[in-house]
């Protein structure tokens, strides 16, 4: 069992077998539950930093955006390490995402004018019809098909880093960030791998209920699913600007 979403490795939950544990053990139940408060915990820092932006402006929230970035990515981290701290780091991690998430799309928005509504239902929308796709079994989560998700997820992670490399030389990659043509169908295949992960995540999910892992591996899970819909937030709003431009 595999997944392309860092936080969810396809070994996870090899080490848990079913019915050797009869208590306190995951459910997809508590997973769902799990994924709406870190959502909540998302949501509060997200909206707070938004309303700093159009109070006091941009350099009121540079320092929240930068400490949600890269301290978010060191708390994904030991979170991806230390499951059994899930309890604790999922909810940080979620917060730190909510300040970033919040910045950059007060940001955009004021750039372009609605933008961020469009993004959220696009993000929820994408949300709700693949996990009735992986429910009415229409996507086959086979060892092919998760094996193509990995790679193309890996394949993106690549060009992203080599980007980044790139612009402390002052080297900018056209079609990530350009709004032409090559541009925005970079910006589609993006969304389509980052929805695809979430199929497998739903996936890997159901079977670590399955294997009958500890109960907080359900804050594991509920963490992995936000990664997903982080980056998925955040392709959509670089594909509608892309768009808008």
């Amino acid at each position: 069992m595999k997944s392309s979403n860092p936080a969810l490795g396809g070994k996870t939950f090899e080490q848990y077998q079913p019915g050797i544990q009869t208590a306190g053990v995951m459910t997809i139940n508590g997973t769902i539950n799990k994924t709406l408060i870190l959502l909540a915990l998302v949501i509060i820092p997200a909206v707070w930093v938004w309303n700093m932006f159009y109070e006091s402006g941009i350099e009121s929230i540079g320092l929240w955006m930068y400490g949600g970035l890269f301290g978010g990515l060191i708390v994904a981290f030991v979170t991806i390490f230390k499951k059994t701290w899930a309890p604790f780091t999922a909810p940080i991690y979620a917060v730190l995402e909510g300040l970033l998430i919040g910045g950059l799309s007060a940001v955009i928005e004021a750039q372009f004018s609605g933008i961020v509504f469009q993004a959220v239902a696009l993000t929820f929308g994408t949300l709700f019809a693949m996990l009735v796709t992986y429910r009415m079994g229409l996507i086959k989560v086979t060892e092919k098909f998760k094996m193509g998700v990995v790679a193309a997820t890996g394949a993106i992670v690549v060009v992203y880093l080599v980007s980044l490399g790139l612009s402390f030389f002052s080297i900018n990659v056209p079609f990530i960030h350009s709004g032409g043509t090559l541009g925005i169908l970079f910006s589609l295949f993006v969304v389509v791998i980052a929805a695809l992960n979430l199929v497998l995540d739903f996936d890997f999910i159901e079977k670590g209920a399955e294997h009958g892992a500890p109960k907080y591996m359900e804050w594991y899970g509920a963490f992995g699913l936000i990664v997903t819909l982080v980056w998925l937030y955040i392709e959509f709003l670089r594909l509608l600007s892309k768009l808008r431009q």
